[in-house]
């Protein structure tokens, strides 16, 4: 069970993020969610979206370089404590977390969404469902 992240190799100028985002939303393409990272010459716009299929093919179709990763997308409470809760059944997993960001949606407001790169998704899935947290798939992301 994963979600697919779109990778977007972004140059570091006035414009660029303003350019992707404008092809995005022509084509009516949804972010989910979005982190930006930055160097002096380049940035990676890293996205969820609602649909995979039409933001790689309209990013390809206006030159922009980009790749797409299976990353995983837990459903955490909103509360004191609740991505501490997470992040600790991972790490009795053996879990590595790469890097990870949050977002908020859907038609509740109880939780909130995570995107974890890890090395091993299926361990880390298979180790947060034993404990009840909820792990989302794509399908979920599109309907949120």
């Amino acid at each position: 069970m994963s979600v697919k992240q779109i990778s977007v190799f972004l140059e570091n100028k006035p414009g660029t993020l303003l350019e992707m985002t404008g092809v995005l939303a022509e084509k009516k393409v949804d972010m989910r969610a979005l982190s930006l990272a930055e160097t002096s010459e380049f940035g990676i716009a890293r996205l969820i979206v609602d649909d995979v299929y039409a933001a790689a093919t309209v990013l390809k179709e206006n030159g922009f370089v980009h790749n797409i990763t299976s990353v995983l997308c837990v459903c955490i409470p909103d509360e004191p404590g609740g991505l501490n809760k997470v992040l600790q059944l991972l790490s009795a997993a053996g879990v590595n977390v790469e890097y990870m960001y949050a977002f908020l949606g859907g038609k509740t407001v109880d939780h909130a969404y995570m995107i974890f790169r890890v090395q091993d998704r299926k361990a880390a899935a298979a180790a947060l469902r034993s404990k009840g947290i909820r792990v989302v798939d794509q399908e979920e992301i599109a309907q949120l």
